[in-house]
């Protein structure tokens, strides 16, 4: 490749990044066995995806899995602080697929890499956060007759998307692949919640057990995220909107109140909504000497940033990972990876073996467009059943657990109505 082929931090990373991208291929065995099929029938020959993505090495076995089906990939970051660089070099040097994409890259950039990737004029799109989708829409409407449909990773980006369906601005189908049965069950859960809690220790160094850990929402990432804190030992409040999921939260064991009340008592706080300034002026002001303050939602809108710079009189780098804002009164509230996602930015992510799933849904996503793309209306749908099911069989099948299957007595049983007590 040309240096107008890709825009990375150092091609010379490039053997560290393989070593990282093998490792990650090792727990992915479902992704392993649908790049085999893939490699054999090539169901995208010919297609081009542009894919908006958070960069590490599971992706990199994503884009390999897709290249081996025959698609032609550009790919570039979906959030500035979760490129991993090493990777990015072997997916350049190794696979030979365009990427666009360096850690910290500041806001022009990243939109530059989005505008480099749909440069491609893509037939499908792959989008984490719907910024690619949008930039699309504003800026390359042009392109979009090429565009087949696309899929869609992250809760925050289908709530954008459903936003653009109902306002008749979207324009193709979109897969909601975060919405598979096979991602929210076990990357938001059980990804998210080990993920953001390796973020956090991480960044600080900090001893969960007995401190008190406010999760603000309790949705399938954030349930995940209280579970596992609970699991170090922490004392775990939820805070909620939802009634129905404020009372879960009750049931499964949690104090539930609302954010002002939690500010007052919390040591640590972690957002994950999808939602704006749900750690808001008034709740940082509450909070006391030496709170933690972290987001594990898409976008680092969830904590009110602006609010806390305007209120520190200082702020200081104290760790990698950590600003340290100090208020009038001398309070210090400390704010962890700029308030982006902890887990990518100041960890590695979600483990291999989750993510198998999810990029299996992404592949076979990819490869249902194709098929019928052309049949669906401009509106977001659900990963197909079947898929889902599929990909939960290979997942128990290379974990070498067998499962019972009904017998035509049970099926017929099932069907009928004709048979009661």
């Amino acid at each position: 490749m040309t240096d107008k082929n890709y825009d990375v931090k150092d091609v010379s990373l490039a053997t560290k990044g393989r070593f990282k991208i093998e490792w990650a291929e090792q727990e992915m065995p479902v992704l392993r066995l649908i790049r085999e099929r893939f490699a054999r029938e090539k169901p995208l020959k010919g297609i081009r995806i542009a894919a908006c993505l958070h960069v590490t090495s599971e992706t990199a076995n994503l884009v390999h899995t897709l290249q081996e089906g025959g698609a032609d990939v550009r790919l570039c970051a979906s959030n500035p602080l979760s490129t991993q660089d090493d990777v990015t070099a072997s997916i350049v040097v190794n696979f030979e697929i365009p990427v666009f994409a360096i850690k910290g890259e500041d806001n022009e950039t990243y939109y530059q890499h989005i505008n480099a990737a749909l440069d491609h004029a893509p037939h499908i799109t792959m989008d984490d956060g719907a910024d690619l989708v949008s930039t699309l829409h504003k800026e390359h409407a042009d392109l979009i007759e090429n565009v087949i449909g696309g899929t869609e990773e992250t809760t925050t980006g289908v709530i954008r998307l459903r936003a653009m369906a109902a306002q008749g601005a979207l324009r193709y189908p979109i897969i909601a692949v975060n919405d598979a049965a096979t991602k929210h069950f076990f990357d938001n859960r059980y990804g998210t919640g080990q993920s953001t809690i390796d973020g956090i220790l991480r960044a600080t160094n900090f001893l969960l057990a007995g401190r008190n850990f406010v999760v603000g929402g309790y949705g399938w990432c954030s349930r995940g995220i209280a579970m596992r804190a609970r699991g170090m030992g922490a004392n775990v409040i939820v805070t909620e909107v939802a009634p129905l999921r404020a009372l879960e939260a009750v049931m499964d064991g949690f104090r539930v109140m609302p954010m002002i009340e939690a500010a007052r008592i919390g040591d640590v706080f972690v957002t994950s909504t999808g939602d704006i300034n749900v750690v808001d002026r008034h709740h940082l002001e509450a909070m006391k000497d030496g709170a933690i303050v972290a987001n594990s939602g898409h976008f680092n809108v969830e904590i009110n940033i602006p609010a806390l710079e305007e209120m520190a009189v200082e702020v200081r780098p104290v760790r990698e990972s950590v600003k340290q804002y100090i208020l009038p009164d001398g309070r210090r509230i400390n704010l962890l990876a700029e308030g982006r996602l902890v887990n990518l930015a100041a960890a590695e992510g979600h483990p291999a073996s989750v993510m198998d799933m999810s990029f299996a849904n992404q592949a076979l996503a990819a490869e249902y467009i194709v098929k019928h793309g052309q049949e669906l209306e401009s509106k977001v749908y659900g990963v197909p059943d079947d898929i889902d099911q599929a990909i939960a069989r290979l997942k128990l099948a290379s974990m070498g657990i067998e499962i019972d299957t009904l017998t035509g007595e049970q099926e017929k049983y099932l069907r009928s109505w004709e048979m009661g007590t």
